[in-house]
């Protein structure tokens, strides 16, 4: 009994050794129903003795499986076999037998490798001996069988099917004799399936015997081999991306779609200025535009059209701090009195004709400048005048400026040079309070009195022409200097 029993033990762990070398599909999943004819060999208990008193010799047996799956783990199963073993022979007959069994199993695998599963088996039913002896009536009993097995499936509809059954008469009596009337059987077998379909661990569509990626996230797109695709190259499966078409090099967030953190509409990774104020325009490349050169990015700019050289303010639109009409930064002169007419570059067209005076003889020669009668205090009138002067001699800090004081003939020769030394001195304090930016040491004062005339004093027009005060270069060889300097430059 116990040399059948490892007999049959060895029988099988060759045959589950040999299906683990040959077999490597995985198990189909869902409803399943097989049929399985089988073949194998019985070892028969040697307490059966048929027709008096001898045993059944071992012999081949044959049977089928019908079977149906419950889970993954649980299936039901209903066998039946058929042998027709010799009985041992004695020196005096020689008979055959026939031996029937029906169950009904419940089986359980406990875990599924791609190379096949092992399982467990345990159920009941009936067996039923016959002999050829003339009257000896047949044998029946209950069963109580217990199996295990290893299947292996080739593919979703067929399977290698290998296994070792204990099969335990009990008898109607007695129950006590069971153990002492067990047959054994090894069985080889072919399960033909029907109702399930491929195994598919990440559920991608392709079965894993033909999976080559078989880890792919679930809800990923695949191609024909079970690799997820990348269409966009963003890092992100198909199916999972929920911005497909991401341009080229763009950094993406973890569902696929490209970040701007900028919010400049380029995305980040393209974006080669990756700071831009919110509001900015940008190029394609995520840099701003500043159209005018202003400073002031386009979209922030709401004067876009600012010229060049312009000082604007934090919206780009230009300054003009002393409103005449010529913005900061293009303007020559910046601190132009209100009420003045300028010219393109913002000076006051006076001044502009001042300059052009002093730049052609060296002096400016002012006749429009007038003091209370007999004083030397400036009358509300000439400031325009002295204004315009003052505007063109603070563009001028290299020149020495000699302010001369002259009047008509009426009057004594001395009360007229002290009044124009007065009046000379008072032009001096006005130009310097009011153009903080000219020095001192740059105008110097003096009177002439009557001495030099340009006209005769013979008639109120030339004594008027008479009355002046006249702003002289005195280091002419600098003037000269800074004279052929401007035409350099603007050459």
């Amino acid at each position: 009994m116990r040399s059948r029993v490892a007999l049959s033990s060895l029988l099988l762990a060759a045959a589950v050794a040999f299906a683990a070398g040959t077999a490597s599909a995985a198990a189909p999943e869902g409803s399943l129903f097989w049929l399985t004819p089988m073949a194998g060999y019985g070892f028969f208990s040697d307490k059966h003795q048929y027709p008096v008193d001898r045993a059944l010799a071992d012999a081949p047996v044959f049977g089928a499986r019908l079977g149906a799956r419950l889970n993954p783990w649980w299936d039901l199963e209903v066998a039946g076999s058929y042998s027709k073993p010799d009985e041992i022979a004695n020196p005096d007959h020689s008979y055959s037998a026939k031996v029937m069994d029906v169950s009904g199993n419940l089986m359980f695998t406990p875990i599924q490798w791609n190379i096949g599963a092992p399982y467990f088996a345990a159920g009941g039913g009936y067996v039923r001996y016959e002999t050829d002896v003339t009257g000896v009536d047949e044998s029946h009993f209950g069963t109580f069988e217990a199996a295990i097995g290893w299947r292996s499936w080739m593919s979703s509809h067929l399977a290698l099917r290998l296994e070792a059954r204990n099969i335990l008469s009990l008898p109607d009596r007695h129950w006590g004799t069971a153990s002492n009337k067990a047959d054994q059987q090894v069985w080889a077998g072919l399960d033909f399936a029907w109702g399930g379909k491929p195994k598919d661990t990440d559920m991608d569509g392709v079965p894993d015997k033909k999976d080559k990626c078989p880890d792919t996230p679930q809800g990923a797109t695949v191609d024909a081999n079970g690799c997820p695709t990348d269409s966009d190259g963003d890092g992100v499966w198909d199916g999972l991306d929920k911005c497909l078409g991401t341009p080229k090099g763009a950094t993406v967030d973890a569902s696929g779609c490209p970040k701007d953190t900028d919010g400049d509409g380029v995305y980040d990774g393209i974006d080669k200025c990756p700071d831009t104020p919110k509001g900015a325009t940008v190029d394609a490349t995520g840099c701003p535009k500043d159209s005018d050169g202003d400073g002031v990015y386009d979209g922030l700019d709401k004067c876009p059209n600012t010229p060049t050289g312009a000082t604007v303010d934090a919206s780009g639109c230009p300054k003009d701090s002393d409103g005449d009409g010529v913005y900061d930064g293009l303007d020559q002169c910046p601190d132009t009195p209100a009420g003045l007419k300028v010219d393109a570059d913002g000076c006051p067209i006076e001044v502009t004709e001042k300059e052009t005076e002093l730049l052609d003889t060296g002096m400016i020669r002012l006749q429009g400048v007038n003091f209370a009668t007999g004083k030397a205090d400036l009358a509300p009138d000439s400031y325009s005048a002295l204004d315009a002067v003052g505007a063109v001699l603070r563009k001028w800090p290299q020149l020495r400026i000699e302010i001369g004081g002259h009047t008509d003939s009426r009057g004594s020769a001395s009360s007229n040079q002290k009044l124009s030394e007065a009046r000379a001195e008072s032009v001096r304090n006005y130009l310097l309070n009011k153009f903080p930016e000219i020095k001192p040491e740059q105008l110097t004062a003096k009177g002439y009195g009557e001495s030099r005339p340009i006209a005769p004093n013979n008639s109120a027009l030339n004594m008027a022409k008479n009355r002046r005060v006249e702003f002289v270069v005195l280091n002419k060889d600098v003037l000269k200097k800074e004279i052929e300097k401007r035409k350099m430059l603007k050459k």
